[in-house]
């Protein structure tokens, strides 16, 4: 059984973590280096730095941040926000990120996850997905929850796996910052389909709802922001809880 991760997600708006609730009312909590420095020492798996700006403002992520993030951090970390192309990741990980994260790139331009995939490898290329459940299905939305689309969540995240992604971070635009819990229709159909790991995001309030997503949608990952951020759960504490539980979390 392949042991479940807890990702803490940094959302950077120039230079400064932030969140917000339904990707909107945006607010800051803290600088990102300290803050993920401090994750991996709790003991984070994996963090995420996505900068939430980048696609909707048409510039990209900074290297230079990258670089600061590589010095004080040592677990994976994931990079997104304004990649679009095969040039924009070797920059990145030159300066030192682990895995890197496309969305709205991607979608206008699906050609990308191939060429992606071809040139780094499919371990390297995280697809993220913003998904709203509205007209009874979940369907894509682009540029930072701004712009939707006539597309479902699931035939995208298909059509991107065969094309090369290796793992999807689907995150709910419904649940996000609600902390009622993760959207765990949408992450089980993913996980049960797809032959990549899924990775949860969106809607965690308790600690409770880590197991429900690991075990009742079988997600690979479960990710989360404001309740690390504000201290409402520590990471130690949520392993502690998940492994009594019979999960498989590395400690």
């Amino acid at each position: 059984m392949l042991t479940k991760r807890i990702i803490p997600c940094l959302d950077i708006k120039d230079g400064r973590t932030v969140k917000g609730v339904n990707f909107e009312n945006i607010r800051d909590a803290g600088d990102p280096i300290e803050l993920g420095a401090l994750y991996a020492e709790q003991g984070a798996d994996e963090l995420v730095f996505l900068d939430i700006t980048a696609t909707n403002e048409r510039r990209k992520t900074l290297s230079e941040l990258v670089t600061r993030i590589a010095k004080h951090v040592n677990i994976p970390f994931t990079v997104g926000g304004g990649i679009s192309s095969v040039e924009d990741v070797n920059v990145l990980l030159q300066s030192g990120a682990d895995k890197i994260s496309v969305n709205t790139s991607a979608f206008k331009r699906p050609e990308l996850v191939d060429e992606l995939a071809k040139e780094f490898g499919s371990q390297c290329v995280v697809l993220a997905i913003d998904t709203r459940f509205e007209d009874g299905d979940w369907y894509v939305y682009l540029n930072g929850g701004r712009v939707k689309t006539d597309i479902k969540a699931y035939d995208w995240a298909k059509e991107a796996v065969q094309r090369g992604a290796g793992e999807i971070l689907l995150t709910s635009m419904n649940n996000d910052g609600t902390k009622q819990g993760f959207a765990l229709d949408i992450t089980g159909k993913l996980s049960q389909n797809l032959n990549v790991p899924v990775i949860a995001s969106g809607g965690a309030g308790t600690m409770q709802h880590f197991m429900d997503v690991f075990e009742n949608a079988q997600a690979d990952a479960a990710l989360a922001a404001s309740i690390f951020h504000y201290k409402e759960i520590e990471i130690q504490a949520l392993k502690t809880y998940l492994y009594q539980r019979g999960l498989n979390i590395r400690f």
